[in-house]
């Protein structure tokens, strides 16, 4: 009877033993599959790190050519305002009006010219004239004796 009981004890660890041999084995196919996925995950960041460094690249160049857009747009603005202060200088038709006495258009240049030139010229303007700008020529003269004010 101890035999048997023997037997039966030893034939339990032996299928004790087996079915732990099994899943020992399933273990390691485990860790086979974990180890293989392991590596493809390592090559895959190790792609993602070498994109990311190149796009961090084509990033930083960009961001230096916007930055020197701007200082051309700002260069160019100011071309553009010269361009056109040039323009519309060499478009004007100057004239200048002489003999005039001092202080006769009054506080409203524009309306003295509009109405004393048709009288000077004996020309009717249609459409009435117009006037871009008004300058004196030299300062007010301020005292009786035809001489300009003294600042």
């Amino acid at each position: 009877m101890t035999e048997d009981i023997q037997g039966v004890t030893m034939d339990r660890i032996l299928q004790e033993i087996s079915a732990v041999s099994r899943k020992l084995e399933g273990m390691d196919n485990a860790m086979v599959a974990l180890t293989a996925e392991t590596r493809s995950m390592r090559l895959d960041l190790a792609g993602f790190q070498s994109q990311m460094s190149g796009l961090d690249q084509r990033v930083t160049t960009l961001e230096t050519q916007v930055a020197s857009w701007t200082d051309r747009d700002l260069e160019l603005l100011h071309l553009r305002s010269k361009l056109t202060y040039l323009e519309d200088r060499s478009c004007r038709n100057n004239v200048r009006l002489l003999g005039f006495p001092e202080g006769v258009e009054g506080a409203d240049i524009f309306s003295y010219l509009r109405d004393i030139l048709p009288k000077l010229t004996d020309i009717t303007f249609d459409p009435p004239l117009e006037f871009q700008r008004a300058h004196r020529l030299g300062p007010r003269r301020q005292d009786g004796n035809g001489r300009p004010a003294q600042s």
